[in-house]
């Protein structure tokens, strides 16, 4: 790709964001979405292969959808109540049409079709930015009208999204496919949680966004796509792979990895809001999540291939991304024991 073309690219993302999460007219967030959704598609499709251009097309739809769903919510909100304010959402069709719209900006169920599809046709770096940079200025809306959603939908996704982001990424062979229905299951807990603490929602989503980046970063490092491949990875970089396997966990939830915090925490906020049937129910869920990260685990550190290959083993590799993967999968593993702070800041 052209350098100048990535260069454009890269700001407009960067603009986009940043006139979302900063605006509260209602006007301005939809201007940011379209300016974010434009400025992604080339990187989808720089490939130029067939599944890349299927999935850049397949991605434009949906978020073209999705913006007329926004707009329209609040030219509804605004013709009965006069307000434009992002804060100020209170017809409830208007209500009832955003929880929709960023529900397929987000790619929650039912709306969730496209991303696993979208995901599979990119690059990893670009499986990367849908992963996490994409998701936020759609959460920033969540956060900012969270007092207006329905909370009865709300959940139902949230469980939803739990439940087949678990089930669909248990027969899954392709890294990025597996990788995409985690992304879907994270996004169910950061929506049950939303109305009753939106700043617990945020915590998650970066918490999330770390661990996943690590990951991505790996696996765009050793050059692994599927489960095949991950197996004979670990002859090239026996460490990177170590530290592959210990990021997966906390994308799972275990403890003491960072990842078990913002479970913990939600699981503690929906006890205390009386939904205790909701929290066993997702806690039970992430069961289904566990199992596929285990099976990455296994299959990247314990697995030996039937040809082990004679590769010298690379116990250090002279890469610019040698250091922020360093940095990103320390936090991704070592967070948990400064939670108090962390709890304090938020």
């Amino acid at each position: 790709m052209n350098p100048y073309a990535k260069l454009i690219t890269s700001l407009s993302l960067l603009l986009g964001t940043t006139i979302t999460i900063s605006s509260n007219h209602w006007m301005m967030a939809w201007t940011g979405l379209e300016i974010n959704t434009l400025a992604i598609i080339p990187l989808i499709s720089k490939s130029h292969h067939p599944r890349a251009i299927e999935a850049a097309i397949k991605y434009f739809l949906v978020q073209a959808a999705a913006s007329t769903l926004v707009l329209f919510s609040s030219t509804i909100n605004a013709w009965h109540t006069g307000q434009w304010d992002l804060t100020q959402l209170t017809h409830p069709t208007s209500c009832l049409l955003l929880t929709t719209a960023i529900a397929m900006k987000l790619g929650l169920v039912p709306f969730h079709f496209w991303f696993p599809e979208v995901l599979q046709g990119s690059s990893l770096t670009t499986a990367l930015l849908l992963s996490t940079v994409m998701k936020f200025p759609p959460i920033t809306i969540l956060y900012m009208s969270s007092h207006s959603l329905n909370p009865t939908l709300l959940t139902t996704m949230a469980i939803a999204s739990a439940a087949l982001g678990g089930w669909m990424g248990l027969n899954q062979t392709q890294i990025r496919k597996i990788l995409a229905f985690s992304s879907i299951s994270h996004l169910g807990w950061m929506s049950i949680i939303i109305i009753y603490d939106p700043k617990l929602t945020l915590l998650t989503f970066y918490l999330y966004s770390l661990m996943t980046a690590t990951v991505f970063l790996i696996l765009n490092t050793t050059k692994t796509m599927k489960l095949s491949t991950i197996m004979i990875s670990w002859t090239k970089t026996p460490m990177l792979n170590a530290t592959l396997m210990l990021a997966l966990l906390s994308l799972a939830g275990l403890p003491p990895l960072t990842g078990f915090l913002p479970k913990w925490l939600i699981i503690h906020e929906l006890t205390k809001q009386e939904m205790t049937v909701a929290a066993t129910v997702i806690a039970m869920l992430s069961l289904l999540g566990l199992f596929f990260y285990l099976r990455l685990t296994y299959y990247s550190t314990i697995t030996l291939p039937p040809n082990s290959t004679n590769h010298m083993k690379q116990w250090h590799i002279n890469k610019l991304t040698n250091t922020p993967i360093a940095i990103i999968a320390s936090l991704s593993m070592l967070l948990l024991p400064l939670s108090p702070m962390i709890l304090i800041s938020v």
